[in-house]
């Protein structure tokens, strides 16, 4: 086995000309799902955080909304694309099965960026 190395926690920083409406957003689209506000940032899992910045060097919508994809892997996709619907999200692909025998879907943010939410194999029933 590898010695553990230097590495220890993985962030994602969102950058918007409209940072509360972002957070605001992923808090109501996240924290029922079991993500935790703490202090300006939300903690997803162990080591995992989602944080928000106020820019005003970027676009109030992304160009490209599949350039960068924040990725969440969840227990209950049905669960969640239920939540997601009471939230009224547009829905970029639907929750489907893939070939791989895992749950995929893509929602879109405020800001037009691709947010995917999957159900691995092995937490399937």
């Amino acid at each position: 086995m590898a010695a553990p190395g230097n590495l220890h926690a993985v962030g994602i920083l969102l950058s918007s000309t409209d940072r509360d409406r972002l957070i605001a957003w992923y808090r109501s689209a996240l924290e029922p799902l079991g993500a935790r506000w703490e202090e300006h940032l939300l903690a997803i899992g162990d080591g995992m955080y989602l944080g928000f910045d106020k820019r005003d060097d970027v676009a109030p919508r992304s160009a490209e909304p599949g350039r960068h994809m924040v990725n969440f892997s969840v227990r209950d996709i049905r669960a969640a694309e239920r939540h997601l619907n009471s939230l009224g999200v547009r829905w970029v692909r639907p929750v489907e099965e893939t070939d791989f025998g895992f749950w995929f879907s893509t929602v879109e943010d405020p800001d037009g960026n691709y947010v995917q939410f999957i159900q691995m194999k092995d937490e399937q029933d």
